[in-house]
């Protein structure tokens, strides 16, 4: 019997097979966006069909990249998403940041301050809240630690300076980069954040701990909050 008449009699009959190898073969860019997620979900549902499932990934969510950003809850509610379908889908943002920060940290710079910026980006890529991050330096500007310390965070006031200071210790680091996300903003320093900035410093400077910059981070661009105020001199 020929195979090619059977595959015509029943088009989704071997269609998890030639998916996987159109992938091998010329990879994602080759798919449209169900067929992505189609693709991911052939191993989280081993047998049952998944094109009607990703379809309504995307009806509920509008784009790729906001189904892989939704929250937890809101996916398992799409009819036929399981926990495991879930926890599957809020994995591969992760990973991708993962990939792109290992990538990016082969013969990193951390006295780089555009360096750093770049790496803020790939590392807010897959956060959908405000959160903010601590890196840790020596005092030739090598990275010793980095650190989350708020997530979720409305104001600035929120800010727990002394669990900063508490690690700055613990790593025997001489100096620090801050930075917060704008996950739905700019990347642009508001009144809160430059007050923010001046108190760290000055706090910092009584206990021997270089506050290096901090840096406002929004999509895939960045900002400088402590050069900005250096260059013009506001304090």
């Amino acid at each position: 019997m020929n195979n090619n008449n059977t595959d015509n009699k029943n088009p989704h009959k071997n269609h998890r097979r030639r998916l996987k190898e159109l992938f091998l073969k010329e990879g994602l860019s080759s798919l449209p966006d169900h067929n992505v997620l189609e693709l991911l979900l052939f191993f989280s549902i081993p047998q049952k069909d998944t094109n009607e499932i990703a379809h309504a990934l995307l009806d509920k969510f509008g784009t790729l990249s906001s189904v892989f950003d939704a929250d937890f809850e809101e996916l398992c509610s799409v009819p036929g998403i399981s926990t495991h379908s879930a926890t599957l889908i809020k994995l591969i943002p992760q990973i991708a940041t993962s990939y792109n920060l290992d990538k990016i940290s082969e013969g990193a710079d951390f006295s780089d301050l555009d360096f750093v910026g770049k790496y803020l980006v790939q590392y807010f890529m897959s956060k959908t809240n405000e959160c903010i991050v601590v890196i840790y330096l020596d005092n030739k500007k090598n990275l010793l630690h980095i650190s989350e310390i708020n997530e979720g965070i409305v104001s600035m006031t929120n800010v727990n300076t002394r669990k900063i200071a508490e690690q700055a210790f613990l790593y025997n680091a001489t100096g620090f980069i801050i930075s917060h996300n704008h996950p739905k903003g700019r990347a642009k320093a508001s009144k809160q954040d430059v007050g923010f900035t001046v108190d760290l410093l000055h706090t910092f400077e009584k206990l021997g701990v270089n506050l290096v910059e901090h840096i406002v981070v929004a999509g895939n661009k960045y900002k400088f909050i402590l050069s900005d105020l250096s260059n013009l001199k506001w304090f």
